[in-house]
């Protein structure tokens, strides 16, 4: 979106959309179709089931395949009957590479088509939602996957720019054809485009918002990522690694294998998980600060959700990209406990409102009082928000906590060593019983807190040690020790490792048809009462402690002080709870690798190094909204 102050409903005279204030007279309302706003929202008065359908092939700029022509790329679309060159629409589009495997949402959902090859079902609840309500909405087919062209790269620069070339042909700067290969111009709509997606998909909004494209108005990535090298590692060591890459490009295309083999061996060879190291294959999936995409680029307003939880796309894929945008950039989030989730299974009825408040600003140009709410919302627990200004919070100063010799954790430099084996353990493991002799970790607790703690931003970790060989895998768990009832993410499964469970019964969000309903399985929150949790951790391949582009392994028996970000996070430590520095070695929950063939495995027994701890030198750093630790 451009920069300039919005100016409501005044500017729906710009965006030639024409809207009609509901109780407003309605001259000549019979000839010239209009949409409909009331309490700030758009109303669903258009006909679902009599829709517009229809689709086109976009040419893109890339030829992914290597076959001398340029990709084309499947865009399938449904609009108001209404629309056309009395009624230009906005656009909302959904880009995915699952519409083949494994399907779009928790429900995965596919596409189905008519004779004509028109789709009648389109995965997710946008297009019932927001088809009556005047938006066009598009169901686009990632690059080399479904119906498109080309190769999937694992967010490379062609799965970025196949979505960039659609958002030119809505504002008449591509091309596109249709079965016949004629060109077809988007002439009912305003050019104006808003992005949304889950996980890939919303990354490939935040790449092609990136892309400084003119048109995309805004975007709306849940659990995306923003750097591809977070994808498959942390700080050089390898989490979801092996083969990820080329297994995640083969899966996600259902054409066999041999179309794309030279792209396969590009993404095996160059994401290079021998070592873990950040190389150019890596800089071009970098959407912070890449070639390709980059955070100074983007001018579309975002609307963002991160689960702090989520062990696929950690925290950090939020907050490093977020402190890069624009400042100009009008931008709103949720922060929540939950891991990998659309906040649609979980906060439905806020999560519609809000979303359509905010299209309806952004793209409609609606007078809404979505900009004058607060920017962000973040969840502490179970149906325990907040909302405050800007995220991390404004108020948070920083609160150094050390390790002392007596297994406590105070405020002050304490003398003495401590030692671990560098072993492969889960968090549960590493943080169970912490007044426990472990070989594998050591544990500091403060004393009981007094009042209420607030952890908001980013802590760091320093740590002083030795090591008996050239490198090991060194982890950090920051714990909340005190018995709650909390947001679950432990349970492996189809839904609770999400942080969310299927309740019985379904919501209708939208009109339906034959082929497509509008109504969805109703989930809610999926708790647990345990004693302790852990709320962020801290992993590094100690050989990538000077950079991550090349490692520089340890002298044995030499000391040193490294120290690093851990993952962010927003958590409120009750009054009574204790928290706890646990130090250690491979973290086994983020020690998963895919083989090629969708088995997954864990990855490495850890490097068995002994690592020494100097108390002295040795501490953890929190951005403490609400004071700190009294002792």
């Amino acid at each position: 979106m451009s920069n300039r102050p919005r100016r409501g409903l005044l500017a729906a005279v710009t965006f030639a959309i024409p809207l009609v204030i509901a109780g407003a007279p309605a001259a000549s309302a019979a000839d010239k179709p209009e949409i409909k706003v009331s309490g700030g929202v758009t109303q669903p008065v258009f006909s679902y089931a009599g829709a517009i359908r229809e689709h086109v092939r976009v040419q893109s700029p890339v030829d992914s395949d290597g076959d001398g022509k340029k990709d084309l790329i499947r865009v399938d679309i449904i609009r108001p009957k209404e629309s056309g060159p009395g009624l230009k629409v906005p656009v909302i589009m959904h880009e995915s590479p699952a519409f083949d495997e494994p399907g779009a949402g928790f429900e995965v959902e596919k596409k189905k088509y008519d004779a004509n090859g028109n789709a009648t079902k389109f995965p997710m609840f946008y297009d019932n939602y927001f088809v009556p309500r005047g938006y066009a909405f598009l169901s686009v087919d990632m690059i080399g996957t479904r119906l498109s062209e080309g190769c999937p790269t694992t967010y490379g620069a062609p799965d970025v720019l196949g979505g960039k070339a659609v958002i030119d042909w809505l504002n008449g700067r591509a091309t596109a054809i249709d079965d016949k290969g004629d060109p077809v111009k988007a002439s009912w709509t305003t050019g104006r485009t808003g992005m949304i997606g889950h996980s890939y998909e919303g990354a490939l909004g935040i790449g092609v918002a990136g892309t400084g494209v003119q048109g995309l108005e805004t975007i709306v990535p849940i659990a995306s990522y923003t750097s591809g090298y977070e994808t498959s590692r942390i700080n050089g060591a390898l989490t979801f690694s092996k083969g990820t890459q080329e297994f995640m490009a083969k899966r996600l295309d259902a054409d066999p294998d041999e179309k794309c083999a030279a792209v396969h061996q590009r993404l095996r060879e160059g994401s290079d998980d021998a070592t873990g190291n950040y190389n150019a294959y890596w800089h071009e999936r970098n959407y912070r600060t890449g070639p390709i995409s980059k955070a100074s680029n983007v001018h579309a307003s975002v609307f963002g959700v991160y689960g702090m939880q989520d062990r696929n796309v950690v925290g950090s894929q939020f907050a490093e990209w977020w402190a890069k945008l624009p400042r100009t950039v009008q931008r709103k989030a949720w922060v929540t406990q939950y891991a990998h989730l659309d906040p649609f299974w979980t906060r439905r009825e806020v999560w519609l409102t809000t979303l359509n408040k905010w299209f309806d600003h952004e793209l409609m140009g609606a007078a809404n009082d979505i900009m004058r709410q607060p920017r962000i919302d973040v969840q502490h627990g179970p149906d325990r928000w907040i909302s405050q200004a800007d995220w991390p919070a404004p108020a948070a100063r920083t609160t150094t906590l050390r390790p002392q010799r007596d297994g406590s954790l105070g405020r002050t430099p304490s003398a003495g060593t401590g030692s671990y084996l560098d072993t492969a353990q889960t968090e549960i493991a590493m943080a169970d019983n912490p007044a426990t002799t472990n070989p594998n970790r050591l544990a500091f607790l403060t004393p009981p807190l007094e009042n209420a703690l607030r952890l908001s931003g980013t802590p760091s970790v320093s740590l002083r040690l030795k090591l008996d060989k050239p490198t090991a895998n060194l982890g950090v768990l920051l714990v909340d020790y005190g018995t709650d009832t909390r947001i679950n993410v432990r349970e492996l499964g189809a839904d609770r490792a999400y942080g969310f469970k299927f309740i019985g019964g379904e919501d209708c969000v939208g009109p339906s048809t034959t082929d497509d309903d509008g109504c969805y399985l109703k989930a809610g929150d999926n708790t647990a009462t345990t004693d302790f949790n852990v709320v962020t951790r801290g992993i590094l391949d100690a050989q990538n402690h000077k950079s991550l582009s090349r490692q520089t392994p340890l002298t044995p028996g030499k000391s040193y002080q490294i120290t690093w970000k851990m993952l962010p996070q927003d958590y409120q430590f009750k009054a009574g709870h204790r928290l706890g520095l646990v130090l250690t070695g491979t973290n086994d929950d983020f020690n998963v690798a895919a083989d090629g063939h969708g088995t997954e495995n864990k990855a490495e027994p850890g490097t068995g190094a002994k690592v020494t701890i100097d108390l002295t030198g040795t501490s953890i750093s929190l951005p403490v909204v609400n004071g700190a630790p009294s002792k």
